[in-house]
């Protein structure tokens, strides 16, 4: 088994499991940090907004059962694309949406489904502002945000009362 990974923004990380993890061919979902100019950073360091780094997930995937371009198209639909400033609740460069690309056959498949997204008129003439860049370095983040909405389901319930899950069923229901 060949295993390939992807890596988005979407604001809050801790959101950003839950979407990924129940889908088959899905091996690993790890959030972390990704983008920025500081080596290792802590939550804390990312959270002044300061290091470049944005709030990521990294997933491992086997795409003879799950392809990127279906991931790409789940990751559309845990944000709010025409929010560049944060994602619902979580505002700052450090939430920013972003697909992260790994090679040159990701970017062609993300800038292909931003493309239709945009086009579809989903979210009438606002433009699609998630940024599509080269993938940097991914830093794991601290253990106990790994798996955030099992290891603590109420926090993570109030996360996304944060208008996340609002957006999804306004905008996303279909």
């Amino acid at each position: 088994m060949s295993l390939d990974t992807a890596i988005f923004a979407g604001g809050c990380f801790w959101c950003m499991v839950k979407p990924f993890d129940t889908f088959p061919g899905i091996e690993k979902v790890e959030s972390g940090y990704t983008g920025g100019h500081v080596p290792n950073p802590t939550y804390e360091e990312v959270c002044t907004g300061t290091t470049g780094h944005t709030e990521a997930v990294r997933i491992t995937f086997d795409p003879e059962k799950i392809s990127y371009s279906e991931l790409v198209e789940i990751y559309w639909r845990q944000t709010d694309p025409t929010d560049a400033m944060g994602q619902f609740q979580d505002r700052g460069d450090q939430y920013r949406p972003v697909i992260f690309t790994n090679s040159p056959a990701q970017r062609k498949i993300a800038l292909a489904s931003k493309q239709k997204l945009q086009a579809s008129g989903r979210f009438g003439d606002a433009e699609i502002v998630t940024t599509i860049e080269d993938a940097q370095p991914f830093y794991p983040a601290e253990d106990y945000h790994q798996d955030f909405y099992k290891k603590n389901p109420f926090r993570y319930m109030i996360e996304e009362k944060g208008g996340r899950e609002k957006f999804i069923k306004e905008n996303w229901a279909d």
